[in-house]
């Protein structure tokens, strides 16, 4: 084990919101260990790299942190700062999930050109969206509008609005917040209309099981009621056997200890959508994830998700 006084490397994606995820972890520990030298390793992963290609046609999980885990499997980085939502829900063995700090806004957001709202939008107009999920669920509502699928970084994607290459776009509020962008924002989306992805708005601080300093110190960010939430989430998405592209959507949230929680599992074109809710103690997050998960199969999701897999799940 390695000696308490060292430096502590925080492995991050390169792009601007993950960049800033990493100083505000960064500064978070310098705040409680202030003699402790922090600093910053950018890491391209295989998402950042194929930036021509739609997530839903690449496949495979773990698109924006296999090499980041890789690192830190070599001892290159000491802990890395992750979106939750891009999280695989199976880990590498040896590595760990340490800490998950509060959740920012889970919601997505609508953004559009003119100021209209999505009731508002005019039939025909182009929406565009990185997820699959989120065209499901607009589909579900809006089935006359034209989704567009958008690859691309949050600055990027607002950039190709402006550009005008769509009308709108819908983007997760937390991003917007962190990076001081909220006044972009045309309409919050309730979760009743567009139910988040799994996780969305938190963060997932990984280490090595067996690094004793860094769970320590990431331990002191930790939330225990996104925890809570969000190993709900992930429990159902588990059981699913959902990857973050996959129109596969849960909320969770905590009160008094007891847990509430909404998914959803949605075709592509949004024609077929199965929704639940289920409500339990907190301490129990993990089984209501999973019973809620069968719910939504025995419903219908699970001739849904044999359509898109291939397999029922």
């Amino acid at each position: 084990m390695k000696q308490a006084v060292r430096e502590l490397v925080i492995g991050t994606r390169g792009s601007r919101l993950a960049v800033w995820q990493a100083e505000w972890v960064q500064a978070r520990v310098r705040e409680s260990e202030p003699g402790l030298s922090v600093s910053l390793k950018p890491i391209n992963t295989t998402g950042d790299k194929m930036l021509d290609t739609p997530l839903a046609t690449i496949g495979g999980k773990g698109l924006f942190v296999k090499e980041i885990e890789d690192a830190l499997l070599r001892g290159e980085i000491d802990l890395a700062v992750h979106s939750m939502k891009d999280v695989p829900t199976r880990l590498p063995e040896g590595l760990e999930i340490l800490s998950i700090p509060e959740r920012e806004d889970p919601r997505d957001v609508l953004i559009s050109r003119n100021g209209a709202m999505l009731d508002q939008l005019a039939a025909g107009s182009h929406v565009g969206t990185s997820s699959l999920r989120r065209q499901a669920q607009l589909l579900h509502v809006r089935s006359d509008l034209a989704m567009h699928m958008l690859r691309g970084n949050l600055d990027s994607r607002l950039r190709k609005l402006e550009a005008g290459e769509c009308d709108a776009m819908i983007l997760a509020a937390a991003g917007l917040h962190r990076l001081g962008w909220a006044d972009r924002i045309t309409e919050y989306l309730s979760p009743d209309v567009c139910l988040p992805a799994i996780g969305q708005g938190a963060l997932a601080l990984e280490g090595r099981a067996d690094d004793a300093f860094v769970r320590e110190l990431a331990g002191r960010l930790e939330h225990r009621p996104t925890r809570m939430a969000v190993t709900a989430e992930r429990a159902l998405l588990e059981r699913l056997e959902g990857g973050c592209q996959t129109p596969i959507a849960a909320y969770a949230t905590i009160e008094q200890d007891r847990l509430s929680m909404s998914a959803l599992v949605a075709s592509v074109d949004g024609r077929r959508l199965i929704r639940e809710t289920i409500h339990g103690a907190a301490s129990e997050a993990q089984m209501l994830g999973v019973q809620l998960a069968e719910r939504v199969l025995a419903r219908g999701g699970g001739e849904i998700l044999r359509d898109i897999y291939g397999v029922a799940p």
